[in-house]
């Protein structure tokens, strides 16, 4: 990761998964940060200012953008499994287009140098075919609310790039795991903790993620790194592997013994569709690759830790947590 730097940086979405370590690690390293959070938990320091309003609630940037050179976008309403809303596509569009757009458009009047917007690989589509990545040059194929919703954004963010010159940065992470890791991943984690047979031992896809500190590494680069101006990048460990590979990864992680059943992916797709888990069967079955040459090759950079690794660190916050 890069050190210190002159940039101010106004850092959105602070309190999420990927935005409280982000900001602790550019606390750490003396960057000069500004947060947006709408909860009191984060604290702020010598190196750190913290607004705490609403994302979506604001008409007016001005008196929180002054002196920001670079603005981290990772603030969204998040993809949700078993969404409610009348409308979801406009609930996804308050947030993550709107009011990123109106983030953005204000920035640029304000002389923010540079936005790198967290997107997500959902606006490339929903799966691959195998050994078929999503390259950052395809053409966008979003299909629930969510990714079309980052989709609109993105698209909105590059006509605001060419009609103000402020630079954008956008980035499309697949799944993304780490310390702290909750919603499928986590029950993953605690299935195997618990020694419990799962019916995934013969499953052939190949899929893409990303470690939190791959990820980190990434987003820091594309602070001031000339290259990455106007430039789309997927992000991933650079490392394919299937359901069942991951799976005794994370029992290796644990000291645990993985008990995999060998069923056929398609007889899981049938039960999982017979009680309405067929979205779940799609993640646990099917492939989704990206190929990150453009990332590596654009910004001289690669993953700097492995997949194990990032799973060691995933499991000893686990089992502080469990404690």
């Amino acid at each position: 990761m890069l050190n210190e730097s002159d940039d101010k940086i106004f850092l959105t979405g602070a309190t999420g998964f990927v935005g409280q370590q982000l900001s602790q690690y550019l606390d750490e390293h003396n960057f000069q940060l500004k947060i947006l959070c709408r909860t009191p938990s984060a604290s702020s320091s010598k190196n750190t200012e913290i607004v705490k309003v609403e994302l979506e609630n604001i008409d007016s940037w001005s008196q929180y953008l002054d002196g920001c050179s670079v603005i981290i976008h990772l603030a969204a309403r998040v993809h949700v499994m078993n969404d409610t809303s009348k409308n979801p596509l406009e609930d996804f569009r308050k947030v993550n287009t709107h009011a990123t757009l109106n983030l953005a458009s204000q920035a640029a009047e304000a002389g923010v140098k540079r936005f790198i917007f967290l997107s997500s690989i959902k606006v490339s589509g929903e799966e691959t075919q195998l050994n078929r990545p999503f390259k950052s040059s395809h053409k966008p194929k979003p299909v629930d609310p969510y990714a079309i919703s980052k989709y609109e954004a993105e698209e909105g963010l590059k006509n605001l790039s060419e009609q103000t010159g402020m630079e954008v940065v956008i980035i499309r992470p697949p799944l993304i795991y780490g310390p702290g890791v909750k919603a499928n991943f986590l029950s993953m984690i605690k299935w195997l903790s618990k020694g419990l047979p799962l019916p995934f031992g013969a499953i052939n896809n190949k899929r893409s993620m990303v470690g939190l500190t791959n990820l980190l590494d990434l987003i820091i680069t594309c602070i001031n790194h000339p290259k990455a101006a106007n430039q789309t990048f997927l992000v991933s460990d650079d490392r394919d592997i299937s359901t069942t590979e991951l799976l005794v990864l994370i029992g290796n992680a644990l000291n645990k013994k993985t008990r995999l059943l060998a069923i056929p992916g398609k007889y899981i797709y049938l039960f999982a569709s017979s009680i309405g888990k067929k979205s779940l069967a799609h993640r646990l079955c099917g492939s989704l690759q990206v190929d990150i040459e453009h990332t590596k090759k654009t910004l001289n950079w690669k993953p700097p830790v492995t997949m194990e690794s990032e799973l060691v660190k995933t499991i000893e916050k686990f089992r502080k947590v469990q404690k």
